[in-house]
């Protein structure tokens, strides 16, 4: 498939401080599609001139405003349409990540084929899996089946004109932005897809325990915020990821807590469901047996965080305060 093809393509490039991997992001789709912007949310490392000097037009987001990377990806793909608003589809990646060499291709294929699509994804891979065991989780977690999906992450092809049919991506969402895009695209008749297909290479730089955690804090904030916008029936947005981690972050130990009062000692047994817990999601996990296990234990571990990010929600909510962006790196 040639460039013309490619050239129905925009493809929108958020970061802050990526440094040599936003530099890889760019050089990875330079020639390639029609039209390329940066978005920088206040790098101080050099990024907006790496940009410039490698020829892609820049948006430097006004740091005045809450930053939200959803308010990043729409002011990257308003920029794009104004400069050329004949692009049929465009490619959302973030900084961190490397376009992989056929998925642009694929995905335009993919999209041309079928009319009724407004998103397509592929494979996410880590680059470093073997660096840290947050990394490696994460490369677990990317791994997803193929085929008709509810949602996609921040690396996505979109048809263009769905995005303006729904308003872009919600700007004051901190996290959860492109589920909740999702569901809107959904709501209107679009589908999304998952290709057997490599689509990023991915650098989580992940190297301790604290970053591990906040990030799912951040995923237990988006599943609050998912189930408060869209929770009711029938989508019933992230009630069940939230349900989850609060039967698994507060009702148990609460129970155990009760279960102590009541009968003593004994009542702790009730702590048992963890690790028999961890042993069901490594028996019915698909990875290798080490990281398997490992990643049925932090999955459970996580269910805390996630509690503490629901909980911010629900307090920022009471107390009407703005929300801040959850940040792991």
């Amino acid at each position: 498939m040639g460039s013309l093809m490619l050239a129905q393509v925009a493809s929108v490039v958020i970061g802050r401080n990526e440094g040599e991997r936003l530099r890889r992001c760019l050089e990875s789709l330079h020639g390639r599609v029609g039209q390329v912007v940066y978005v920088d949310s206040g790098s101080s490392d050099g990024s907006v001139p790496l940009a410039r000097g490698m020829g892609f037009d820049v948006v430097e987001l006004d740091m005045a405003l809450p930053f939200t990377a959803a308010r990043a990806r729409n002011a990257g793909f308003q920029r794009a349409q104004a400069l050329a608003p004949d692009h049929d589809y465009v490619q959302f990646v973030d900084g961190d990540c490397e376009v992989r060499p056929d998925w642009l291709e694929r995905a335009v294929a993919f999209l041309d084929a079928h009319p009724t699509a407004a998103a397509v994804c592929g494979r996410r891979r880590e680059r470093y899996p073997e660096r840290s065991i947050y990394n490696r989780l994460c490369d677990i977690e990317w791994d997803v089946p193929a085929g008709p999906a509810k949602a996609c992450g921040g690396d996505v092809m979109l048809r263009a004109k769905t995005l303006r049919e729904v308003g872009g991506y919600r700007d004051d969402l901190i996290a959860g932005e492109e589920p909740e895009l999702c569901v809107r695209l959904r709501e209107k008749g679009w589908a999304i897809h998952v290709l057997d297909a490599e689509m990023t290479l991915h650098d989580a730089a992940m190297t301790h325990w604290r970053q591990w955690w906040m990030r799912n804090v951040r995923a237990g904030y988006a599943y609050a915020e998912g189930a408060h916008l869209h929770g009711a029936a029938p989508e019933r947005h992230r009630v069940r990821e939230l349900g989850s981690a609060l039967a698994w972050g507060v009702v148990i130990p609460l129970a155990a807590l009760a279960a102590l009062v009541a009968v003593g000692p004994w009542g702790l047994a009730l702590l048992l469901v963890y690790p028999i817990q961890i042993i069901r999601l490594f028996v019915k996990g698909r990875a290798q047996a080490r990281p398997q296990f490992l990643r049925a234990a932090f999955l459970v571990i996580g269910k805390f965080a996630e509690t503490q990010g629901a909980f911010r929600f629900w307090t920022l909510k009471a107390t009407r305060r703005s929300a801040r962006l959850i940040e792991y790196k």
